[in-house]
């Protein structure tokens, strides 16, 4: 019988991670070494190449971001050390104990000017400090780890703090809520995310792909799907960024208005296919029992 492969998770408690743990947890072939931040600090390189040469694994899967877009305009530090200087320690950590790494990025990383959706092959652009952190992280991974899968994804929920539960928290209290309908990208499932993940990890098909669910929407539309599925008589009321912002406290980070990925790695190399949005947002809203 062959040994069981280890797969260190970090952000092991936000919803990608979750999910990846539900993968896993009854695969015979694997276990996850689960770290969030008290378990592991990414940006401490000493503390990341003692850690990863203890547990000794197959794989890192790297889902620890500073993810919260505004905060990273001001908190800029945080998120180049977070975003760009973790995925850097753990690409040497990785190299150094021939691990596979596994780091998960975004659409952020494009400006969002296109009006097709985004392949591998365009060149990133980002107009955030999210967007510029994140694909800081990148090079890192692509400079010092020897194995690796860079994987950008967009619009995820699953099971933690998401936007389809903030919406569906606020129908409990409004008749009508404002949603933005001029930006455009593929609202995507983490169980989906997590499914791709484990179809490429076991392969030596290496490099930069995108991995989001199917078809193509906007805030505004994406919102009256899930109400309709959860039942809600709320009423979505579309506003464009513009006049969305101008409601906003503080400082709000540019959004992309087209973020739509196209997963055309995948489609060139494997015979693997995310499912259609509706179809992942129609599961997702069935497992909150509604």
């Amino acid at each position: 019988m062959s040994a069981i492969k280890r797969i260190i998770v970090t952000g092991c408690n936000g919803q990608l991670g979750r999910a990846i743990n539900k993968i896993y947890q009854n695969d015979p072939m694997y276990e996850c070494v689960n770290t969030d931040v008290a378990e592991l600090d990414i940006t401490r390189i000493e503390a990341v190449d003692r850690f990863v040469s203890e547990v000794k694994p197959y794989a890192i899967i790297n889902c620890a971001a500073h993810t919260n877009v505004n905060a990273c305009e001001t908190d800029v530090d945080n998120a180049y050390k977070i975003n760009a200087i973790g995925p850097r320690n753990l690409s040497i950590a990785a190299s150094r104990n021939h691990a596979k790494l596994m780091h998960i990025s975004t659409d952020y990383v494009f400006d969002g000017h296109a009006s097709a959706p985004y392949t591998e092959f365009d060149t990133p652009a980002p107009n955030s400090v999210y967007g510029k952190t994140k694909l800081a992280g990148e090079h890192f991974v692509k400079e010092f780890a020897r194995e690796y899968y860079i994987v950008r994804t967009a619009w995820l929920y699953g099971d933690g703090k998401n936007f389809v539960k903030t919406m569906l928290g606020l129908a409990e209290t409004h008749d009508r809520v404002t949603v933005v309908g001029d930006q455009f990208g593929s609202p995507t499932s983490a169980e989906e995310l997590a499914k791709m993940i484990a179809h490429l990890l076991p392969t030596d098909n290496f490099g930069v792909f995108h991995g989001t669910c199917e078809g193509i929407t906007n805030w505004a539309d994406f919102t009256r799907e899930f109400y309709k599925l959860a039942g809600k008589s709320t009423v979505v009321e579309t506003v464009t960024t513009e006049e969305y912002d101008r409601n906003t406290t503080g400082i709000v980070a540019p959004r992309p208005a087209y973020s739509v990925l196209d997963n055309y790695m995948l489609r060139l190399t494997t015979a693997y296919r995310f499912a259609d949005w509706e179809k992942a947002i129609a599961e997702y809203i069935k497992s909150l029992s509604f």
